[in-house]
């Protein structure tokens, strides 16, 4: 039957704890694995984390970490203008497109078309996003210009 008086761990669980400053035969005798002197030998000793015996922490010693990190920023797959000419006159432009051709790695993020280069086709380019100059750079090759809303495709 099992009683409270003769339930016991189970063998090896539990480890009787070491008796420091009971002689120098017992191994941890003296100064009790303490070491020599000082502060951290002395009873009540506490060191807060960080504490460096009073020289300047290292935390104080590194530069301020300034700003903050915009929760709600929005990350953009960039396409240059020029990359666009990759297209055959005419042709409409998609993000699944994009993705095709291998401008884009994927639609995990908004697609936003850059003016860098320049585009000598008229194309017809649906993004979700465009600047004023790229814009104005698809419409000058008789182009068309069209911003969808991005919806978030899960891979």
């Amino acid at each position: 039957m099992v009683r409270q008086n003769n339930i016991a761990p189970a063998p090896g669980s539990r480890r009787a704890s070491r008796r420091v400053g009971r002689g120098d035969g017992s191994g941890k005798g003296t100064y009790s694995g303490r070491g020599c002197k000082g502060q951290k030998s002395r009873a009540g000793y506490k060191m807060r984390p960080g504490f460096e015996g009073g020289q300047l922490p290292l935390i104080k010693r590194l530069p301020r970490k300034r700003g903050f990190t915009n929760i709600f920023r929005i990350e953009y797959s960039t396409v240059r203008v020029g990359a666009l000419n990759a297209f055959d006159t005419g042709s409409e432009i998609t993000p699944e497109k994009l993705v095709e051709a291998g401008i884009v790695k994927s639609l995990k993020n908004p697609i936003k078309i850059l003016a860098d280069g320049d585009i000598v086709r008229s194309l017809t380019v649906r993004a979700n996003k465009f600047t004023a100059s790229a814009r104005a750079k698809i419409e000058a090759a008789g182009g068309t210009v069209e911003e969808v809303e991005y919806a978030a495709k899960a891979e």
